[in-house]
């Protein structure tokens, strides 16, 4: 509706400047993309696992004594590692070798976290348990 009442010479100028904007926003977007898949998706896939097992602290902080504030915490750390994801999937482009790595990397921080800040137990199996995970992502990232 706006632009009915532009002249013809205005609406180029507004149109001229919009696409200036878009271009602009597109160059960004690209350069930007470049850089987050210029860096190793292992990085990014730990980056995830990190976000998620912040949020699974700050699930358990929740259940501990229950806060509005860990669950919008909550939220931000996921909503975070999932954008931490993104960029390892499509540099790798297979679910099952990235996902399954990042299952093992959440799970191995969350572990962690439980054992070394919330003072949980693990027994002999969890740790076999573990060694075990550590080398299905060895096998996997060289896969």
């Amino acid at each position: 509706m706006f632009l009915v009442h532009l002249e013809r010479s205005e609406r180029r100028i507004l149109y001229s400047w919009r696409y200036f904007c878009f271009m602009i926003l597109r160059i960004q977007t690209e350069i930007n993309m470049k850089f987050l898949l210029s860096i190793n998706y292992i990085f990014w896939l730990i980056l995830s696992a990190l976000f998620f097992a912040v949020g699974e602290f700050l699930s358990k902080k929740f259940a501990l004594g229950p806060k509005f504030i860990y669950v919008a915490l909550m939220l931000i750390t996921y909503s975070l590692g999932v954008l931490a994801w993104l960029p390892a999937i499509l540099q790798r482009n297979s679910l099952s070798i990235v996902g399954t790595m990042w299952s093992v990397l959440s799970l191995l921080t969350t572990i962690l976290i439980g054992v070394l800040i919330f003072g949980e137990k693990i027994g002999t199996l969890g740790i076999i348990g573990m060694v075990t995970a550590v080398v299905s992502i060895i096998l996997l990232s060289v896969g």
